[in-house]
C-alpha cells in the first residue's frame, strides 16, 4: 500500500508541476495577479507530495519490502542500516526521487522566502523551475519507476553495490545532486529575466545565494568522491579525469565563473548577457553529467549500468532545455541594457580574465571528455583521451587563474593601479620566493612542483594580505583595525577564506603528485620492507572474520620509524557475498602533512599477498582546502546584503512622547 501511496504522489507531482509551469507565466504575461500567485503553493505542494514519494521509497528499503523491484535490487536484510538509508539513492530510481525532490526544494525555498522578488519575475522564475521538474517527473513515471511490484516476492534481495557501501559514497550523492539541481535555480532566475527583457543589480543579488548553495554543495560533493576514490579503490590517487569526475568538474568550473561574473553585474551593471549565457551553459552542463551517468554510454565505477533508452530520454531533456533557453537567449539578449564601462586593467577586467580562463578550462575538459565518445559514435574508432591530455591543457590555464585571482582583489572598480597593487603584495611575493626557496632545498624540484607550491603560497599569502589592506592592518591602531575586521561584509570574508582554501588544495596536490612514494610487493606474515622513512612488519593476517553483510580478510602491519613505534595499520580485503564481489579498504596513517597508505592485494599461489604501499606528502590538504572553500561559501551566504536581495529592514523610530503641559 505505501509504495503505491508513493506512485501515486509522484503522479499528482507532476499534476502540479504542470500547472505550476503554465498558470503562473501566463499570468505574468496578462498581469493576472491571481494567476501569478498560484506559484508559491504550487511549488510547496509539489515539494510536500515529492517528500511523501521519498518517504514511500525509503520506508521499502527500511522494512527490506522485496515485493518492491527497486528493493530486490538494491538492498538485502543483512545490509547495514545505513547503506539501507543511502541505497535509496544508490540507484538510478531512487536518485532520480532524490533529484526532484531537490529540485521542489529549490523551488518551494524561492516561493516562501522570496518575499522581495518582484511578483511578475518570481511567477516566470517558479513556472521554469515547474518546467524541470516536469521534464524529469515524466522521465520518472515513463522509465524509471522505483514502485514497480515483483510478484511473487523474493525471499531476499541482491544487495547493494559493495563499492557503495561506504560511509563517503553514502552521503556523497546527495551533495552532488544538490550542487547540480542548485544550479537549476540560477538557470531559472536567467530563462526568467530573458522572458521579463531585465537584468539589473538586484537580479544578480537575487541569483548569487543560490548560485552560492549550489557551487559549496558541489565542492563538498566532488571532494567526497574523490576522498572516496583515494581509499576505496585502492589504488593511491585522488583523481584520475574519469568521465564521470569530469562531468562533476565542469558545471563547477562553470559555476564559479558564474559566481564571479554575477559579482560585476551587482557593483558595476556590467556583463549581463554573458552573465545570463553562464547559468544556462551551467545548468547545461548539469544535465549533461546526468546524462553521461544514465545513458549507458560510459564505462566507470561512478556510473549506473541501464538501460541507453533511459538515455535518449534525457537527451531529450538536455536539447529542449539547452536548445530552448539558448534561442530565447539569441532572442533577447540583444535587447538588454548595457551596464558600465570600465578600463582593461580593474577589478572587473581581473573579473572577466577569471571567466575567460575559466570557461576555457571548462571547454578543454568538455572536448577530453566528449571526443572519444563522439569519435565511437561517428565511426572513427575508440581512442582514449587521460591524464596526460588534461594535465597538458588544463593545468597550464590554472596557473594565470590563480596569479590573477590574488590580484583582483586589489584592484579598484572601474580603473585600476597595476603596479600599486602588485607592490601591495609584496609581503605575499616574499612568502612564495621563501617557500620555493625551501622546497628546492629540501626536495630539489621538480619544476612543476616548485610552480605550484608558489601557487598554492601565493593564493593563502595573498588572501592574507588583502584582509590587511582593508583593515589598515599595523597602519593604524591595533583596537581600530580589529574594528574594521568585524566590520567587513562577510562575503568578502567568504571570498578571502574560499581563496586561501584553494590554495590550502593546491599545495596538497601539487605534494602527493610530485613527491608520492609507492611499492607494490608481494609479502607474508613476518616480511618487513621500508617506504619513506618507516619501518613496515606484516606481522598476522586473521581470514574470513564475519561482519554484518560481508566476510573480510585483516592484514596487520606495525609501523615504526627509527625503531620508535608509529602505529598498526590493519587494511581489509572484503568479500560480499550476495555480489559475488571483493573491495579494498585501505589503511592508512596520517600526521596530516602526509599520509602513510596501506592496501591489501590479492592472495598468489605461494601464501604471499599483494600489498600496495605509498607515502603521499600533503595529500591530506587537498581535502582540508576543499572544505575550508565550502566554509568560505557559507559564511558569505550569511551576509544579509545575498539573502534575495533584502535590504536590511530597521525599525522606524518611535515620535518622542509629548511632554504634559506644565
Amino acid at each position: 500500500m505505501i509504495p503505491e501511496l508513493g506512485h501515486y504522489a509522484l503522479v499528482l507531482a507532476l499534476f502540479v508541476a504542470l500547472v505550476q509551469s503554465t498558470l503562473p507565466l501566463v499570468g505574468a504575461a496578462t498581469g493576472n495577479a491571481a494567476w501569478m500567485a498560484v506559484a508559491r503553493p504550487a511549488a510547496v505542494a509539489q515539494l510536500a507530495l515529492i517528500t511523501v514519494a521519498y518517504l514511500a521509497l525509503t520506508w521499502a528499503y527500511l522494512v527490506s519490502d522485496f515485493s518492491v523491484l527497486n528493493v530486490v535490487q538494491n538492498s538485502h536484510s543483512a545490509k547495514p542500516l545505513i547503506y539501507k538509508l543511502s541505497g535509496v539513492w544508490g540507484n538510478h530510481e531512487g536518485s532520480m526521487i532524490l533529484w526532484v525532490a531537490m529540485l521542489a526544494v529549490f523551488g518551494a525555498a524561492v516561493a516562501l522566502f522570496g518575499r522581495n522578488l518582484p511578483p511578475t519575475l518570481k511567477a516566470r522564475v517558479l513556472s521554469v523551475q515547474g518546467m524541470i521538474g516536469v521534464g524529469f517527473l515524466l522521465f520518472i513515471l515513463i522509465t524509471s519507476n522505483p514502485f514497480i511490484r515483483v510478484v511473487p516476492a523474493p525471499p531476499d534481495g541482491n544487495d547493494l553495490n559493495p563499492l557503495l557501501q561506504d560511509p563517503g559514497l553514502a552521503f556523497h550523492p546527495p551533495f552532488l545532486y544538490l550542487g547540480y539541481v542548485g544550479f537549476s535555480m540560477a538557470f531559472s532566475f536567467a530563462v526568467g529575466a530573458l522572458i521579463e527583457g531585465r537584468v539589473d543589480p538586484a537580479w544578480a543579488r537575487w541569483v548569487r545565494p543560490w548560485t552560492l548553495v549550489a557551487w559549496s554543495s558541489l565542492t563538498m560533493g566532488i571532494a567526497m568522491g574523490s576522498w572516496w576514490a583515494y581509499y576505496e579503490l585502492g589504488w593511491g590517487g585522488w583523481w584520475y579525469w574519469d568521465p564521470v569526475e569530469n562531468a562533476s568538474l565542469m558545471p563547477w568550473l562553470a559555476g564559479t565563473a558564474l559566481l564571479h561574473s554575477a559579482i560585476v553585474v551587482e557593483k558595476r551593471d556590467a556583463l549581463k548577457t554573458w552573465t545570463i549565457l553562464l547559468a544556462i551553459v551551467t545548468f547545461s552542463l548539469s544535465l549533461m553529467g546526468t546524462f553521461l551517468v544514465r545513458s549507458g554510454i560510459l564505462t566507470s565505477v561512478h556510473a549506473f549500468a541501464v538501460d541507453p533508452a533511459r538515455g535518449v530520454f534525457i537527451l531529450g531533456l538536455l536539447l529542449l532545455a539547452t536548445g530552448g533557453s539558448l534561442l530565447l537567449y539569441g532572442v533577447r539578449a540583444p535587447g538588454l541594457k548595457t551596464g558600465g564601462l570600465f578600463a582593461p586593467v580593474s577589478r572587473e577586467g581581473a573579473l572577466v580574465l577569471n571567466n575567460l580562463l575559466l570557461s576555457t578550462a571548462t571547454a578543454t575538459v568538455f572536448i577530453g571528455t566528449l571526443y572519444p565518445l563522439f569519435l565511437d559514435i561517428v565511426g572513427g574508432g575508440k581512442v582514449s583521451v587521460g591524464p596526460p591530455f588534461f594535465n597538458a591543457t588544463f593545468l597550464p590555464l590554472m596557473i594565470p587563474l590563480v596569479a590573477a585571482m590574488v590580484v583582483g582583489p586589489m584592484l579598484s572598480w572601474k580603473r585600476g593601479d597595476l603596479p600599486g597593487a602588485l607592490g601591495r603584495l609584496g609581503a605575499a611575493g616574499a612568502a612564495v620566493l621563501l617557500s620555493v626557496l625551501v622546497t628546492v632545498w629540501l626536495t630539489g624540484g621538480p619544476l612543476l612542483a616548485l610552480v605550484g607550491i608558489g601557487l598554492g603560497i601565493w593564493a593563502i599569502a595573498g588572501s592574507a594580505v588583502e584582509v590587511a589592506e582593508r583593515v589598515r592592518l599595523f597602519r593604524i591602531p591595533l583596537r581600530d583595525s580589529w574594528t574594521r575586521a568585524a566590520g567587513l561584509p562577510r562575503a568578502a570574508w567568504g571570498m578571502t577564506i574560499a581563496h586561501a582554501g584553494l590554495g590550502i588544495a593546491i599545495l596538497g596536490m601539487t605534494g602527493t603528485s610530485a613527491w608520492v612514494t609507492e611499492d607494490i610487493k608481494a609479502m607474508k606474515p613476518g616480511d618487513r620492507t621500508t617506504l619513506a622513512g618507516y619501518e613496515i612488519l606484516f606481522e598476522d593476517l586473521r581470514p574470513a572474520v564475519v561482519a554484518g553483510n560481508y566476510s573480510a580478510d585483516v592484514g596487520r602491519f606495525r609501523i615504526t620509524r627509527d625503531g620508535a613505534p608509529v602505529a598498526v595499520l590493519t587494511p581489509e580485503r572484503r568479500s560480499y557475498n550476495v555480489q559475488r564481489m571483493t573491495t579494498t579498504e585501505a589503511a592508512i596513517h596520517t600526521t596530516w602533512v602526509s599520509d602513510l597508505y596501506i592496501a591489501l592485494g590479492d592472495p598468489g599461489q605461494t601464501g604471499a599477498w599483494t600489498v600496495r604501499l605509498y607515502h603521499h606528502p600533503l595529500v591530506p590538504w587537498i581535502w582540508i582546502g576543499a572544505v575550508i572553500m565550502v566554509a568560505g561559501g557559507l559564511v558569505s551566504l550569511t551576509d544579509r546584503r545575498l539573502r534575495v536581495g533584502a535590504p536590511e529592514r530597521r525599525r522606524a523610530t518611535p515620535p518622542p512622547a509629548a511632554q504634559p503641559a506644565e
